[in-house]
């Protein structure tokens, strides 16, 4: 028996107490590390939305964390370590309001979430809508002397728009980036985007839109060569 806890005790006894050198240094840096407090930024992350509502806010919710933790761990937290989560599961039509609370707040070990700003927070959720709404062409430029604009169509004419049915139904038509038609005489087709003003609405469709332009020449008038 001896013999045994003196192999155990001595053998490789340079590497053990290298080992436990180690060991209290770093226990000794830890309990020297000071504790600190830090505030973070962070969006709120919305976990099982339901399917057929959509929430109607076109600006991203965040939340003010104030951690507490070692100065060292805080020093190298980054804000993508820091969750914020509402359980959206059951949401029903109108107003809701949800609390944010510290066991809200997912964070790396030995962090301490200490307080949420805002510690509540209202959604106003709206049935999700789809409806076809007219692309309107936007043109500009100078043409030709003598020349006049004789059409103006875009492919496709109709695109799908969705979201929050009170914005969708508000929308009017879709309308294109300018195209310049500077110097069409006849007919040119130009590519561009649709584009609408309302950020909660989209558009189905993110291809390219034709636009086609057709002039013609003004008629002279009697009398005049």
């Amino acid at each position: 028996m001896i013999k045994r806890l003196r192999h155990l005790f001595l053998d490789h006894i340079g590497l053990k107490l290298l080992a436990l050198v180690i060991a209290v240094l770093m226990w000794y840096g830890v309990a020297r590390d000071p504790v600190s407090e830090l505030s973070l930024r962070v969006p709120i992350e919305f976990s099982r939305p339901p399917h057929d509502l959509d929430y109607t806010s076109d600006v991203i919710p965040q939340a003010l964390i104030r951690l507490r933790g070692p100065a060292r761990v805080l020093r190298e937290l980054q804000a993508e370590s820091v969750h914020v989560a509402i359980d959206l599961q059951g949401a029903s039509l109108g107003e809701h309001t949800y609390d944010l609370a510290a066991n809200q707040i997912k964070v790396p070990n030995e962090i301490e979430v200490l307080q949420v700003t805002p510690s509540r927070l209202r959604i106003d959720f709206d049935t999700h809508a789809t409806r076809m709404v007219a692309v309107k062409p936007r043109v500009v430029g100078t043409l030709p002397p003598g020349y006049r604009i004789q059409s103006v169509t875009a492919s496709p004419a109709v695109l799908a728009v969705t979201g929050p049915a009170r914005h969708v139904n508000a929308v009017e038509n879709a309308s294109t980036d300018t195209v310049d038609a500077t110097g069409v005489a006849g007919q040119a087709t130009f590519e561009t985007m649709a584009y609408l003003p309302d950020p909660l609405v989209h558009l189905s469709r993110t291809s390219p839109i034709h636009v086609i332009v057709i002039t013609q020449k003004t008629p002279s008038k009697a009398g005049v060569p």
